[in-house]
């Protein structure tokens, strides 16, 4: 689903017209239906003030537009300097917290031995350099998990 009939639909639930919307708004109704049709989009204090008009939070009304294959074109696109920027236990921290706290609870050392060994044995048994031992770790890691959620979920 694309950003405008996102829109569409978050102002068809609410029983809106488009009039209605660009009044609460302080827009022309035009300017609610280039946005609904992809012509134009909403700033972020007109997407904040849709969201709240629909009761709906901002990344509920936005969300959906971020899909995989823009996420895909982003990945093949990044490139070694730029991932180093990411502070990436901040930024996936915003949506699992227990990332910015685990720090002071959890005995590190411990498990960062054991995946030290495991890593170790990647790339002696495979032949693996750093990151590819890294990465099929994750990806292993990433499996069990799926796996073991399907199977608790059963």
């Amino acid at each position: 689903m694309n950003l405008g009939n996102s829109l569409y639909h978050a102002r068809k639930k609410c029983g809106y017209s488009q009039e209605t919307v660009a009044e609460k708004l302080g827009v022309s109704r035009q300017t609610v239906s280039k946005w609904e049709t992809d012509e134009t989009i909403p700033d972020i204090r007109q997407s904040k003030k849709m969201a709240v008009l629909y009761k709906m939070s901002l990344d509920e009304l936005i969300d959906f537009d971020v899909d995989i294959k823009e996420i895909q074109d982003i990945i093949e696109k990044s490139n070694e300097a730029t991932e180093e920027k990411i502070d990436w236990t901040k930024a996936w921290g915003k949506k699992y917290p227990i990332l910015l706290t685990y720090q002071n609870k959890v005995n590190i050392p411990y498990f960062a031995h054991g995946l030290n060994k495991m890593l170790d044995e990647l790339r002696q048994e495979y032949q693996f350099s750093e990151l590819d031992a890294m990465l099929v770790l994750k990806d292993i890691l990433g499996q069990t998990w799926k796996n073991r959620k399907h199977l608790t979920s059963k």
